[in-house]
């Protein structure tokens, strides 16, 4: 049986982050498989990109809109509705526009979460929103949650990111949804490179995060206020940035922009990674791990799935700055096995990922033709 056609969709590719990079994992799965996607900014995204054959929407003329995607959130249903893609199979990687690309062929959605801003909007836009974005999100919801859901309809098949995922799917859709964790992006037992950078000296705490409301950064920062013999480096970009800069000790330094070598360093040369964000899936620990560094992270989501408590992490209960204290506490004064740390990491490699998605492609493809 000839292997299908296959084609890759993915929301925006305007930012660089966890789910970019499942993309491009995808893209070498299946070389020369174009990439379907609403908006594109290469200078936004990650440079591999532009090694690939990406398919914007006609939306994508609109230059303020390739560099504020929240801006486009009116138009994306019409960008999405207009991306007819003829393949055999359609893998769309999405968290609220991609499972809506119109194809000819089967979709197998690969869904990092029902779109936060329909489901979970407080979450999504913080404690404390813009009341102007407030209202216009409440205006266009019931609207997008029919569209949303319909486009859900038109699926094959859903994979979910974690557990926690999975579980939203089926509370929001009603579909059965199979796990399969998403890569990270490091070789494990790598060691960094020496390219420092812009980075501190070694010893340091370290996130890793867009800089938005849920990832809750504030509470970390704020764990770090009087105690100068501690180290934090923010490495991200995002709207809460201005706010967290001016709320931050001296001792806590931001950083965005970093090429591979220099976040390489940043995790060899850390002391642990910190994660208080509401996640659907727990990727830094993972890359942390990679480098033989444990991680301090909210006990919620997809943490769960990715850090084993006492052999690569720590939890703390609630994204609190005494809370988040107490952890840090305890992952200094733990004393951890780095091949414990790069065992964990190999279980979620790209490798694996890749098998699993070249599975349920083949086995969808196959129940295709025996239809036929």
């Amino acid at each position: 049986m000839p292997a299908p056609r296959v084609a890759i969709a993915h929301d925006y590719l305007t930012q660089r982050g966890g789910a970019e990079r499942v993309v491009l994992a995808l893209a070498r799965a299946f070389p020369g498989a174009p990439v379907y996607t609403t908006l594109y900014d290469p200078d936004g995204t990650y440079p591999e990109f532009g090694e690939l054959d990406v398919r914007p929407s006609r939306l994508n003329a609109v230059r303020l809109l390739r560099r504020e995607h929240r801006a486009a959130l009116p138009f994306l249903p019409w960008a999405a509705g207009s991306l007819r893609i003829d393949a055999d199979v359609v893998i769309a990687s999405s968290s609220g526009w991609a499972h809506g690309f119109p194809t000819r062929g089967k979709k197998l959605v690969y869904c990092y979460s029902p779109a936060r801003w329909l489901y979970e909007p407080r979450r999504y836009l913080g404690d404390e929103p813009n009341p102007g974005v407030a209202a216009a999100l409440r205006m266009m919801t019931p609207g997008l949650r029919r569209w949303d859901r319909r486009a859900a309809a038109t699926a094959d098949r859903y994979l979910a990111i974690s557990s926690v995922t999975q579980d939203r799917i089926r509370r929001t859709y009603g579909r059965d949804a199979s796990i399969v964790p998403a890569p990270h992006s490091v070789a494990a037992g790598t060691t960094g490179t020496t390219s420092r950078g812009r980075l501190p000296e070694p010893g340091y705490f370290l996130v890793v995060s867009r800089l938005l409301p849920y990832k809750n950064v504030m509470p970390i920062i704020q764990a770090f206020s009087g105690r100068p013999d501690r180290r934090l480096v923010v490495v991200g970009a995002g709207p809460e940035k201005s706010d967290l800069v001016a709320a931050a000790p001296p001792n806590v330094a931001f950083l965005e922009g970093l090429t591979d070598a220099e976040m390489a360093t940043a995790y060899a040369d850390c002391a642990a990674l910190v994660a208080a964000s509401h996640e659907d899936f727990g990727l830094t620990p993972l890359e942390a791990a990679a480098y033989g560094k444990p991680s301090a992270v909210l006990r919620w989501g997809g943490f769960l799935d990715t850090v084993l408590e006492g052999e690569t992490g720590v939890f703390f209960d609630a994204p609190e700055p005494v809370a988040i204290s107490a952890a840090l506490d305890l992952v200094t004064a733990t004393q951890w096995e780095p091949d414990r740390l790069l065992r964990r990491a190999d279980e979620f490699s790209e490798s694996r990922f890749i098998e699993r998605i070249r599975h349920h492609v083949d086995d969808l493809w196959s129940t295709e033709k025996e239809s036929l």
